[in-house]
């Protein structure tokens, strides 16, 4: 069963049983929909459907009726950990918000069994502000559906698309929400320094119309949100996927780039060198020093200015993402990491119970003596 933000969904997807709740949108970013999803009907399906334990995505409003759910029903709970939330909080809001932010985030995940983390990175973050003791923080290893995402989607007609109209020319390609804390800015200045190439951002959020502004007369699509065939074959037909965000708390768009056989000039920072490790820095994908321009700039010149190496590069990465599928993720996430977090519940409840079960002894021990 999943419980989600958006209404109007349908009422199955892939055998598993969706129910909307009526939500809100976010007051600094309008599309992002929030709900605390504790309504009695959602209460009353979850209860219904019995489960052995609950999935929530951290952080956000619904994560507290997640777990104040899985309280009431007594049911494990799982806490994934999938937006660095502290990181962003300044460019959106208040400096002085990051404290509170970080005291909901230790109340939330030292209440849950066992917190899932995208990334080595992430989770030595969450330790160095004490947010739940280490034993129960796992790395959720990174997936990709590389059927999706490969090669063969690549598209002379979404080349010409994405290039304006020049597809001979060098085209650069970035895939994600357009946030200011993606430090998209960053390319503005890249693509200063390379006249010839052409540039598309895939995707839509708060910051395209600043985007837009910024690359006004130079050689920039935005083509908005695409999804299925289209988003596919938007990745595979590019030559780089350029990725300056130092937030990323994995970097999904990294693997699906990677899958679709397109070299990536990334940040090193966030999840990102959880990707592409020390180890294969120039053979899968090259990454670069946060925020310096210069060593990004050599790095794409290096591989629009060599075919032969570019696509070298995209074989070796899709080779590299072959290895890592959603099934394989998803049976160790069921078969070792619920199961740790059903035992660190046990564990939890038995301590709990300790107390009682003394007392009970005891008052059994005083009414035997007493007959």
């Amino acid at each position: 069963m999943v419980v989600t933000t958006h209404e109007g969904v349908p009422q199955e997807f892939y055998g598993a049983k969706i129910i909307g709740s009526w939500s809100f949108p976010c007051p600094w970013y309008q599309k992002v929909p929030l709900s605390l999803a504790l309504s009695p009907r959602i209460i009353k399906e979850v209860a219904k459907f019995k489960p052995d334990i609950i999935h929530a995505s951290s952080p956000g409003v619904m994560v507290f009726g997640a777990l104040a759910i899985a309280k009431m029903l007594c049911v494990p709970i799982v806490m994934s950990y999938h937006t660095h939330v502290p990181i962003y909080i300044p460019r959106y809001t208040f400096s002085w918000l990051v404290k509170p932010m970080w005291l909901i985030i230790r109340f939330l995940h030292r209440a849950a069994d066992l917190t899932l983390v995208p990334s080595a990175a992430i989770s030595k973050d969450l330790l160095a502000a004490h947010v739940t003791a280490a034993n129960k923080i796992r790395l959720w290893n990174k997936g990709v559906d590389s059927e999706s995402f490969h090669p063969r989607f690549r598209s002379h007609q979404m080349r010409m698309k994405l290039s304006n109209g020049e597809p001979e020319k060098p085209l650069l390609i970035h895939v994600g929400r357009l946030g200011v804390e993606k430090s998209l800015d960053f390319l503005k200045r890249v693509m200063d320094r390379l006249p010839g190439a052409r540039i598309a951002y895939i995707g839509d959020g708060p910051y395209r119309p600043e985007l837009e502004k910024m690359f006004a007369g130079m050689p920039a699509v935005f083509t908005g949100m695409l999804h299925g065939e289209e988003l596919s074959q938007a990745y595979a037909s590019g030559d780089v996927f350029v990725m300056p965000s130092e937030s990323e708390t994995l970097g999904l768009v990294v693997l699906e780039a990677m899958s679709s056989g397109v070299p990536v000039v990334a940040a090193r920072a966030g999840g990102i060198p959880d990707i592409i490790p020390k180890e294969q820095e120039g053979k899968t994908s090259f990454l670069f020093t946060p925020g310096d321009i210069d060593d990004c700039v050599n790095k794409i010149e290096h591989l629009l200015s060599c075919e032969e190496f570019r696509v070298a590069m995209g074989k070796a990465a899709r080779e590299e993402m072959e290895k890592y599928d959603w099934r394989a993720s998803t049976r160790k996430i069921r078969n070792e990491q619920y199961n740790a977090a059903i035992w660190f519940w046990r564990k939890k409840r038995a301590q709990l119970l300790r107390p009682f079960q003394w007392l009970m002894k005891k008052l059994r021990s005083q009414q035997i003596n007493y007959v």
